[in-house]
């Protein structure tokens, strides 16, 4: 076994004192919101191979995890917005004090693989990129999407909403990549968690740091949760000294 797996393994049980055996291994249940997914993804064959357990990992927009879970959806584990997971304390949807932060990631601006990439180093330029462009591609705020309904109030601010308009793609959920891939979007914006990796589309940078906005990552476990303890388990990975390393290659940072 790799040195970093020997740490996050001694750190799993460690914490949580425990480790479970194939005979009862648990399946947990994780809901969690789209630019997170990734971070999620890269720790979970560490936890599995630590503790046996099996991690079923779905995602969705906040709009459409609130609504899933306010409809009754059964989970073990939910990755929301701090203020999320709070409510859901407060109406008994989440454990009390089994709450934690994990992340934050700010919001970028993509183009397809191989295409110029045009200056966004100031909010002017930001601004002249996106008037340039033929089409501007970004997720539909009516879907929840945290980052769609920034960037919808940020082009308010900018003065330039009614320019865009016309011109905006908008994706109702999922990857801005996508239209960016496609050809359908000249210019993609999105949280730089969900551009990272995505095949076909470069990265230009964040935007502009007085216009920069951090989306912020909290998790708990479902009051009714059928593994609580595997669930908190998996939480005290995703809050572990091995995070960290996994948020920086993911675009996300320590919240």
């Amino acid at each position: 076994m790799k040195r970093s797996s020997g740490l996050l393994v001694g750190a799993i049980f460690g914490m949580v004192g425990i480790m479970a055996q194939p005979a009862s291994a648990a399946e947990i249940k994780v809901l969690t919101t789209g630019a997170f997914k990734q971070v999620l993804l890269a720790l979970v064959p560490e936890y599995e191979k630590a503790t046996g357990n099996k991690v079923v990992v779905d995602n969705g927009t906040v709009g459409q995890l609130q609504k899933r879970v306010d409809d009754g959806e059964a989970f073990d584990v939910l990755v929301l917005s701090p203020k999320g997971i709070d409510d859901y304390i407060k109406s008994g949807k989440i454990a009390a004090g089994s709450n934690a932060r994990v992340g934050k990631v700010g919001v970028g601006v993509m183009v397809k693989e191989g295409a110029p990439k045009p200056d966004i180093g100031t909010v002017d330029a930001f601004k002249q990129a996106l008037l340039k462009a033929k089409t501007v591609g970004y997720i539909d705020p009516a879907s929840g999407g945290s980052s769609g309904i920034y960037v919808a109030d940020l082009l308010v601010k900018l003065g330039i909403a009614d320019h865009i308009k016309p011109k905006a793609k908008l994706q109702k959920g999922g990857h801005v990549s996508d239209l960016v891939k496609a050809g359908e979007a000249e210019i993609g914006i999105h949280q730089i968690g969900e551009i990272i990796g995505q095949p076909g589309v470069t990265l230009v940078g964040p935007l502009p740091a007085e216009i920069q906005n951090y989306t912020v990552y909290a998790v708990g476990v479902g009051a009714h949760a059928k593994e609580a303890e595997a669930a908190k388990a998996f939480i005290k990975v995703l809050t572990g000294p091995s995070a960290a390393s996994v948020l920086k290659s993911k675009g996300l940072e320590g919240a």
